[in-house]
C-alpha cells in the first residue's frame, strides 16, 4: 500500500453559531488542510499519483472555500462550519476527483497550530473493527 500526503491551506471567515462563546463571533483562520491518499498499484512511471495533479484537485476544491464567510458555502448554510465538517466536505468534494485506483483516505482541517480535525474512511476490505461489525 503506498500511501502519499499533499499540504495547503486557506483563508476564511466562520462563526459557529449556537455556541456559547466568542466562536459564535463571525471570526477567521489561515486553516491548514492535510489530505492523505493511498493506493497499491504504480503506473509506469512508478507514481501512484503525480503530486501536481494531486495538489491542482485540491486546489479546485478549496478555491471554492478561500476568502470567503464559509456559513454563506452550499452546506454551511444548514450546518455550522467546523474543523470537523470542513474535513469531510473536503474529503467528500476531492475524492469525486481521484481517478480509478487511487483511494483518500483522509483529510485534516487545522484552525491553528495546535487544534485540528480529521475526517477519513478506515476501514479495510476483509477486516473488521474491534466491535465485530
Amino acid at each position: 500500500m503506498y500511501k502519499l500526503r499533499v499540504i495547503d491551506g486557506f483563508s476564511a471567515g466562520h462563526q459557529i453559531k449556537g455556541y456559547k462563546g466568542k466562536c459564535e463571533d463571525i471570526h477567521g483562520h489561515n486553516f491548514r488542510v492535510e489530505i492523505e491518499v493511498q493506493g497499491n498499484k504504480l503506473d509506469k512511471l512508478g507514481l501512484l499519483i503525480d503530486f501536481k495533479l494531486l495538489k491542482k484537485y485540491l486546489g479546485e476544491v478549496l478555491d471554492k472555500l478561500d476568502h470567503t464567510l464559509l456559513n454563506r458555502v452550499g452546506p454551511f448554510q444548514r450546518q455550522n462550519p467546523s474543523a470537523e465538517n470542513l474535513a469531510r466536505y473536503i474529503y467528500q468534494n476531492l475524492s469525486r476527483k481521484l481517478p480509478a485506483g487511487v483511494r483518500l483516505s483522509e483529510v485534516s482541517v487545522w484552525e491553528s497550530e495546535k487544534c485540528g480535525a480529521t475526517y477519513g474512511v478506515t476501514s479495510i476490505a476483509g477486516c473488521q473493527a474491534p466491535n465485530g461489525k
